[in-house]
């Protein structure tokens, strides 16, 4: 198991950690794991995950072939004075 130590812990956090941990039973050590662990289950998915869901969901559909339009030469930027 790994530890990890918590420096410039505010004093109103921590008191209010030690009451939490009492109300439920707890040490402060199990208290702080606790809310590590359900506060990193609950992780919100990333950009990257909603794009892989899309896709996921919509796969089975087929895709789509859209015609590009010709390309021409490049515009000359207009030049102002």
């Amino acid at each position: 198991m790994a530890s990890i130590t918590v420096r410039n812990l505010d004093e109103g956090l921590k008191r209010r950690l030690r009451i939490r941990a009492a109300e439920n039973g707890r040490s402060m050590e199990q208290e702080v794991r606790d809310i590590l662990r359900a506060a990193l289950e609950d992780e919100s998915p990333t950009g990257r995950d909603f794009i892989n869901g899309i896709r996921a969901r919509f796969a089975p559909l087929g895709g789509v072939e859209l015609e590009l339009p010709p390309r021409g030469p490049m515009r000359q930027t207009p030049e102002f004075d």
